[in-house]
Parts: structure tokens; C-alpha cells; sequence
């Protein structure tokens, strides 16, 4: 399916202001005109930069895992904190780089809660925020566990239903692992980043849901589809067809294989479109 993808930094010198006063009522100079042509030389320099959420059509309009089960999802939160854009060069590799090294970086949003499962349009803001007009090649983000909200504790949640030769499963599949995430260059069908003065341009966090559960339309012998758990193993452990169940839970109703799998997927969700990224597990307290 397809998938969707910022120069160097001009200086800006800002001028001191004098403060003036006689022996009667102070007065303050409010700037010269060189000061004045300075700050308004910055602005017009600046443009908005605006990160979204993807979950891509897996979650929008449902799709079936590489073992048979329809899945339609009604909510896919995910929780991202310290959503930080980066202008590198040379360009951030995530693949290769042991770190990401940035001659300019703009902090976009603290934490938000997004539902991926959304219609209109097809992806979600996370934040946005002024930035030096340049080209904006990396892009990092924590899956944290947010304080209030319907996910409450889970930096990601999936809540639907899955079925399969007339069995129905209710989900709610609570994921309390925090993670961190450093991507490179968005790569997919549309160039992104490249933020011009004065206008908008974004970023985009994209979550790979197929890697997890496989995908039906899919050689069943891909990559993909080895490496994804499917749906059966969580079918299996339904209860009155439902599963509701946070990491504690399936690691102990799952099978030690199918449990494992699922914790080693879960950083491979996180995308910048096709682009991989470097994936950290966050440890209690880190």
C-alpha cells in the first residue's frame, strides 16, 4: 500500500533595546527601526511544522490477519510524548547512525493521545509548532503512558472486534510497554519536511499494524507474514469472546512462544511511512 515523506538554518541577529529615563517619568525605548526589521525578519522566516499520527488503512477500514480473522478496529490509541523534528546533515540513517546528530531541532508536542482509528482526514496532529523555515529530515518520539483518557496507563491500546468462520472476538489489547523511537527521512509517494517561510509542513509517525498480526493479502510465505503472530493466539485465550488483557495477562495466558513474539513485534510498529526507525525499549524509571 502506499505510503506518505525539510535546509540550513538562516541567522537572525537580534538587536538590544535601550532603556531610557529622565528625572521625572521614566520612559522605555521600544525598540529601533533596525530592531524592529530584525524581529519581523525572524517571523518571515519561520513556518509551522506540524507532526501527524498514521495508523494507515489497517486501521481505518479493518483488514484480515494472515491466519483468516476480519479485524475492525473502533479505537487504536496511541500516547506520544516528546515529539521532537530534526534538521541533519548528513541525513540521520537509523539503520546505521548509533545517534542522532542535529544541527537544528524543534520540540513539537510534549504528550498527546491520538485515536489512529479516525475517517477524515487520514491522519491525525499530534502537535505543531513556529520553526525555522529548512528541511527537516528525522523525527523521534516516546510511546508514553498517559495520566488521564480512556487509555489511562497504555501508551498504545487496540479496541475492536475480529471474526473468523462465525466466531466474534471483542478486543482490548493494552500495551503498558513505553518505548522510544528515532526515524530518519519520511519515505513513501509524497515528499515531507520541507518547511518554506510563511507556510505548513509536516512530519508523520506511522504505525505498522500488519507487522503484528500479518496480512492476508500477503504471500503468506513474506517476511511479513513469518514474522507476524496473527490473531489465532489471542483468539485462543478469549474468554465468553472477549479478550481483555494488558502485558501481565497475556504473558500469562499466552503460549512463552507467542508471547515472545508479540514483545519483540511491538517495537517494529513504529515507521516514518516505508522508513525505519531505531526502536529503544524504555525501561521503569528511565
Amino acid at each position: 500500500m502506499s505510503h506518505k515523506t525539510w535546509g540550513p538554518l538562516s541567522a537572525i541577529a537580534f538587536l538590544a533595546f535601550s532603556v531610557g529615563c529622565t528625572s521625572s517619568t521614566p520612559t522605555t525605548q521600544t525598540g529601533s527601526p533596525e530592531t524592529q526589521t530584525a524581529n519581523q525578519t525572524a517571523t518571515n522566516e519561520q513556518g509551522t511544522l506540524a507532526v501527524r499520527a498514521n495508523g494507515e488503512d489497517f486501521v481505518r477500514q479493518g483488514f484480515t490477519s494472515k491466519d483468516g480473522w476480519k479485524i475492525e478496529f473502533r479505537n487504536v490509541y496511541a500516547t506520544l510524548g516528546d515529539v521532537t523534528a530534526y534538521q541533519t546533515d548528513p541525513p540521520y540513517d537509523a539503520e546505521k547512525d548509533k545517534q542522532l546528530s542535529a544541527k537544528q531541532q524543534v520540540s513539537v508536542a510534549k504528550t498527546q493521545t491520538v485515536d489512529l482509528k479516525t475517517t477524515t482526514p487520514d491522519t491525525v496532529v499530534v502537535g505543531e509548532a513556529k520553526a525555522p523555515a529548512g528541511r527537516y529530515n528525522a523525527l523521534s518520539w516516546r510511546m508514553v503512558k498517559p495520566t488521564e483518557g480512556p487509555a489511562q496507563g497504555y501508551p498504545l491500546m487496540l479496541v475492536g472486534e475480529a471474526r473468523k468462520g462465525g466466531k466474534t472476538v471483542d478486543f482490548a489489547i493494552k500495551i503498558d510497554q513505553e518505548l522510544a523511537f528515532s526515524c530518519g527521512d519520511f519515505v513513501g509517494d509524497d515528499r515531507k519536511g520541507n518547511l518554506e517561510a510563511g507556510k505548513t509542513a509536516d512530519l508523520e509517525a506511522t504505525f505498522h499494524f500488519d507487522h503484528l498480526f500479518g496480512d492476508a493479502e500477503t504471500p503468506m510465505d513474506d517476511d511479513l507474514n513469518k514474522g507476524a503472530l496473527g490473531f489465532e493466539p489471542l483468539a485462543q485465550i478469549a474468554s465468553n469472546g472477549k479478550v481483555d488483557a494488558n502485558l501481565a495477562t497475556l504473558k500469562q495466558k499466552l503460549k512463552p512462544t507467542d508471547y515472545q513474539k508479540l514483545v519483540e513485534l511491538l517495537p517494529s510498529l513504529g515507521h516514518v511511512g516505508e522508513g525505519h526507525c531505531k526502536e529503544t525499549i524504555i525501561k521503569a524509571g528511565a
